[in-house]
């Protein structure tokens, strides 16, 4: 597996492409957050990112928001012909003229991780722009460019005392340089979404 990224990957917005790696910790159901389902911090516990969830959602609707609040994506999940897919809109917007990425999920396993995610200016979808791989059971995944072995980003599994007495799940998400930290956050926020309803399933 390759980790050299050449050109840079700016998917939401530049502002959020950084020269340096990006280290973040992600927690599920952080306890100080009442309007999400999980937050994302800096190494340093600084919140980043939050994810509005469930209460606050329509129509399978999930918002990521910044640590001020200000509406970055939303991502809708929708059914089709059997497969999951997640279409990403810039803001809180669901209109077709802000669409940014669509994710599909590839492989249905019940712990393999596989979404194939098309940028919306790949109509056809005939070839992923990027690819998420992993054992999500294991909280193990990476995110590739394309069909490479090129690897813009990972996310591992981190064993903490509060994810040990409060059950939280938390794992680290590294972003290399000059990839858009915003998206990868979203891959994420999915990620999760697809291991609540494996969750849901197992509990019927």
């Amino acid at each position: 597996m390759s980790q050299t990224q050449v050109k840079p990957v700016c998917v939401v917005s530049s502002q959020f492409v950084s020269p340096y790696p990006i280290d973040m910790l992600n927690g599920k159901k952080l306890l100080t957050l009442s309007d999400g389902n999980f937050g994302v911090t800096d190494i340093n516990g600084n919140l980043m990112f939050k994810v509005r969830g469930k209460l606050l959602s329509f129509h399978g609707k999930r918002l990521l928001v910044d640590v001020v609040g200000n509406r970055i994506v939303t991502f809708q999940k929708k059914l089709i012909g059997g497969r999951k897919r997640w279409q990403c809109f810039r803001g809180d917007s669901t209109d077709p003229r802000d669409h940014v990425f669509t994710a599909k999920q590839s492989s249905r396993t019940q712990f393999k991780t596989s979404l194939d995610v098309f940028l919306a200016s790949n109509r056809r979808q005939d070839v992923a722009d990027f690819k998420v791989k992993g054992n999500w059971f294991e909280r193990r995944c990476a995110v590739y460019a394309g069909e490479t072995t090129t690897i813009i980003a990972e996310m591992n599994k981190k064993q903490t005392v509060e994810s040990i007495a409060f059950g939280i799940d938390t794992y680290t998400i590294t972003v290399y340089p000059n990839v858009d930290h915003a998206f990868i956050v979203a891959l994420m926020a999915i990620l999760n979404e697809i291991n609540d309803d494996k969750s849901d399933d197992d509990e019927k």
